[in-house]
């Protein structure tokens, strides 16, 4: 049975989503702000966290970006009144797994819930096997760049560049496919784990943050290149490498 976590600051709410979780078979515990549930989450296995954005003494948007900083990738999704294509795709680029805004239906719920878990798993098979290429090579250097995949670090001409948890997986999956064009879907499937029609800007947004790391001037990307029409590549060149 999947242990889910529901937070949320109205009770009625929370009761409601609890009655209709257990009957889809789910393992819930609730908590009412953001303080208790990051307590919770950090003390507990959760298989999944619904997570409200508006909670007293810490914002579920605090919480979230706690937990990624700390590298826990517990699957988050978020419920809001909030719903405005900025607030997905900034709910989205924090950290989160899924965007359900309120009011909604417990059906259109449980079908996320099981959506993102199943992304979750398939996601997790695919890291595992992938770790046969860590083993082999926990430091990649490609270029100035240099990825270290168990610290979660990536290092320029011996400088630590200070990426998020987004950022980098961002970061790794460009490296893993680098000389490649590759689509703004193809990056939300393969950095996000799904594949949103409407979420481009996402990608754009995430691209923009990580140029302002990588690129001696982000206005004029030298390894990080838009191509037109199609998406973006990463490349660092043979003269590129030191």
């Amino acid at each position: 049975m999947k242990k889910v976590l529901v937070v949320d600051d109205e009770p009625a709410i929370v009761t409601l989503r609890i009655v209709n979780r257990k009957q889809a078979s789910f393992d819930v515990e609730s908590a009412t702000n953001g303080a208790d549930a990051l307590s919770m989450i950090e003390k507990n296995h959760y298989d999944i966290v619904l997570l409200d954005l508006m909670l007293p003494e810490m914002s579920g948007e605090d919480v979230l970006k706690k937990l990624r900083l700390d590298r826990n990738d517990t699957p988050v999704i978020v419920l809001t009144a909030k719903d405005t294509e900025f607030d997905k795709v900034f709910g989205l680029e924090i950290g989160a797994d899924d965007y359900v805004p309120k009011p909604f239906s417990p059906r259109e719920v449980i079908a996320r819930i099981n959506a993102v878990l199943r992304r979750y798993e398939k996601s997790a098979a695919t890291a595992n096997q992938s770790d046969t290429k860590t083993e082999k090579g926990e430091v990649e250097t490609t270029g100035p760049f240099t990825i270290n995949y168990t610290q979660y670090k990536v290092t320029a001409h011996h400088q630590n560049l200070k990426l998020t948890p987004k950022e980098f997986e961002l970061m790794q999956y460009l490296v893993g496919h680098e000389n490649q064009v590759l689509s703004r879907d193809q990056l939300l499937q393969g950095v996000w784990g799904f594949d949103y029609s409407g979420q481009s800007r996402m990608v754009d947004i995430q691209i923009a943050h990580l140029r302002e790391k990588i690129e001696p001037d982000p206005k004029n990307p030298k390894y990080l290149r838009t191509v037109r029409g199609f998406g973006y590549e990463f490349s660092t060149g043979d003269d590129d490498a030191e």
